[in-house]
């Protein structure tokens, strides 16, 4: 049976009037990252207000940064905040008694603001904390023009989850790289092994073949002499 397409239309717009808006909000990425590695990681901020600019945006770090260096972004401010460690540790021959605790970027001026339907990236180069299988969590407060804040501090299922990254294992040292070399290798002393193993039965076929030819020959003399 075919349905009127005034039921299909109705349909449609049904589906697209309950289902639910995804928003966007302040993330890091990449969204996996390798640990004890160092890499570049972009906050990105999305405007999601039609009347209003971002101005500020704070992104507060967990744990076990002990390094990171901003991207310089034309028009905004960037300030690294740290805290102190409970303990000093050695990193690099030196001895380290701060962590980040947060970014702070801020806009100079309204007019260089991340406008309605505008998002931007501020780079950042970080040392990944050595927690592989971990999920790291960056709260992130979004201040507007018009003076509202939103936190996006919640679990990952809320309206305004944080930011979220996990933390990968790194590979082996030389473990796949390794492999890889030395596949070439096994593959040479396999071939040249079948080589001469084929060059040996092709010796050991001639000798035979060389071998029944003379005996044909011999029997044929005898033939020969035993008739005469």
């Amino acid at each position: 049976m075919k349905i009127p397409y005034y039921i299909s239309a109705a349909v449609a717009v049904a589906v697209l009037v309950l289902a639910p808006t995804a928003s966007a909000h302040v993330t890091l990425q990449p969204e996996e990252v390798t640990a004890g590695d160092f890499t570049r990681m972009d906050v990105r901020v999305p405007n999601e207000r039609d009347n209003a600019s971002t101005t500020k945006v704070e992104v507060r770090f967990p744990p076990g940064f002990l390094f990171v260096s901003t991207e310089p972004v034309a028009g905004w401010n960037a300030e690294v905040s740290m805290r102190k460690l409970d303990k000093p540790v050695e990193q690099f021959g030196e001895r380290i008694t701060e962590e980040v605790d947060r970014v702070t970027l801020t806009a100079q001026g309204e007019a260089n603001a991340i406008g309605p339907g505008q998002f931007q990236d501020f780079g950042l180069s970080v040392g990944v904390p050595d927690k592989a299988g971990t999920t790291l969590k960056f709260p992130a407060v979004q201040t507007y023009s018009s003076g509202e804040v939103v936190r996006w501090i919640g679990p990952e299922d809320a309206d305004e989850p944080a930011p979220l990254v996990q933390v990968a294992a790194a590979e082996p040292e030389g473990g796949q790289a390794a492999a890889q070399q030395q596949a070439p290798a096994g593959g040479e002393d396999d071939d040249d092994g079948g080589s001469n193993t084929l060059s040996i039965i092709a010796l050991i076929v001639g000798i035979a073949g060389l071998a029944a030819g003379l005996a044909a020959l011999f029997m044929r003399r005898r033939t020969t002499v035993g008739t005469t």
